[in-house]
């Protein structure tokens, strides 16, 4: 057991940055965490961490033991959790990587319903559009939408969400509403800036397809910014349905066009390997299945 005290204090150390910060969560003092660190790296015969008076990282050797001995405790949890039940025994970090918007919209509170269920869990949960490294940057599951999907990542498929053309009944009123995809032309378009596909908006009734080039004078990189400018009038946008449902129950937006949709947004849940996954990311993959099945839209 003192093997395992000094595996779980050098990968906390690396993991919060800080002596003192380990310290603090185990409720000891600096002093003591400091010799039981120093005494693995004797029996080691290494140095694992560079300490300073401003900051604590690990070595190169350190990084490389840091995944093994973090290895090596997962699957001791995990043996725990077999002997006394999962939600007895479930504990360590959990990183989560989401796209911005549905992290707010949907993730975060999914989040906290989950750290109730499970006290001994913590959760990073980071959110920014970009494919992140999941190995080089340490996430345990990254939560993906669209079809694109990086070549190392092990991918659950979730679901998918309709992608449907709304506008707000005001901007409708005053600019018309649109009875073929070709009058869309004629619209304010507000659309996500960066797409691959530009103005051009392929769109199909299920038994025939079109690409209609839109026209608008505002893009933008973030969905909930879409939702809200069309909320306010802003123009016509295709939107995937987990984002305007509960808009679209309000009557604060429209279906525009309603026999037409785009392709529909894929949802994935990605995770580095297939070879071991600790118990608490079982856990959160379950859970965050089952959430997204309930999810309006999905």
């Amino acid at each position: 057991m003192d093997t395992l005290r000094s595996l779980h204090c050098f990968v906390r150390a690396v993991e919060l940055g800080s002596l003192s910060a380990v310290a603090r969560e185990q409720h000891t003092t600096q002093s003591n965490i400091s010799k039981i660190v120093a005494a693995l790296e004797e029996d080691l015969g290494v140095r694992l961490l560079e300490r300073s008076t401003a900051s604590l990282s690990p070595t190169m050797p350190g990084r490389r033991f840091y995944e093994r001995a973090r290895g090596v405790l997962e699957e001791y949890a995990d043996a725990v959790a077999d002997v006394r039940g999962e939600r007895a025994a479930a504990s360590g970090v959990l990183r989560i990587n989401a796209p911005v918007a549905l992290g707010q919209f949907c993730l975060n509170g999914y989040v906290r319903d989950f750290l109730q269920q499970y006290p001994g869990i913590e959760v990073e949960l980071i959110l920014n559009d970009r494919m992140v490294d999941m190995v080089e940057e340490g996430v345990d599951i990254a939560v993906r939408l669209g079809g694109e999907l990086p070549p190392n990542a092990v991918a659950r498929r979730i679901g998918a969400s309709p992608r449907l053309l709304v506008a707000a009944p005001s901007y409708l009123k005053a600019r018309g509403t649109p009875r073929t995809p070709e009058d869309l032309a004629a619209h304010d378009y507000v659309r996500f800036a960066w797409a691959s596909s530009g103005d051009a908006l392929a769109l199909t009734d299920g038994a025939h397809s079109v690409t209609i080039a839109t026209h608008g004078r505002y893009r933008v990189n973030n969905a909930l910014a879409i939702r809200d400018t069309l909320a306010a009038a802003g123009g016509i946008g295709l939107c995937p349905e987990w984002l305007v449902h509960d808009l679209l129950a309000q009557r604060k937006l429209r279906r525009v066009l309603p026999r037409w949709q785009g392709s529909a947004q894929e949802l994935h849940l990605l995770y580095p390997s297939r070879r071991y996954l600790p118990h608490r990311v079982r856990l959160m993959l379950d859970y965050l299945q089952q959430r997204f099945s309930e999810q309006p839209g999905y």
